[in-house]
């Protein structure tokens, strides 16, 4: 065999082989769009969750013979759904806690509901509300109990769920995963070629 023929050989070799990583490649490319998609898909079920963590609107007050602390999650809707979250916690527990929110921006009924006992625990309080609107409310906590009964008010500003659809996280995501993919086919690419180089 003379050089031209060994070196005719090695370049159809080399051919072979990049067409045979450009045909795996291209499969693996199909392959990740078809885990995108159903991702994608996926997420369109996902129950969306409020905007951020509860927060305090009262801290340890002393009211009549209870310390009283109140946290809410303020969501509006447009559904009717009650998104409007309220915690209680009481010391002592007490039998009775009803929380009541009326919007102070505008005319509107007063909504008002029993708390019920976390997990059992009489001492932390929950009720969920209805805010059909953004805005400001007045809350006011009514509790009963054998050491007597005391009032606590307070306000809240209500807003929307602020986290973003599903889809689009998806769509802040894609980018990232995308220049991972690039990053992970050029090192492919690096590593393959230096074998080449060595053959």
């Amino acid at each position: 065999m003379t050089n031209d023929e060994n070196t005719y050989e090695a370049t159809e070799a080399r051919r072979a082989q990049r067409t045979l990583l450009k045909k795996r490649n291209s499969v693996s490319s199909v392959s990740l769009w078809l885990c995108t998609l159903v991702v994608i898909a996926a997420c369109q079920c996902v129950v969306e969750a409020h905007s951020g963590p509860p927060f305090p609107i009262v801290t340890d007050k002393t009211v009549g013979a209870y310390k009283v602390s109140v946290w809410t999650d303020p969501d509006a809707t447009d559904d009717r759904s009650a998104a409007g979250r309220f915690w209680v916690t009481l010391e002592p527990a007490a039998d009775d806690v009803v929380v009541s929110i009326k919007p102070t921006d505008r005319g509107g009924a007063e909504r008002s509901a029993r708390a019920e006992a976390v997990n059992g625990d009489k001492q932390r309080e929950f009720v969920a509300l209805l805010l059909d609107h953004e805005g400001p409310y007045a809350v006011h906590v009514s509790i009963a109990g054998a050491r007597g009964s005391a009032e606590i008010d307070s306000m809240i500003d209500a807003t929307y769920d602020l986290r973003p659809r599903p889809i689009l996280i998806i769509l802040f995501v894609m980018p990232f995963v995308l220049i991972g993919f690039l990053w992970g086919k050029l090192l492919m690419k690096r590593r393959t070629q230096r074998r080449g180089e060595r053959r």
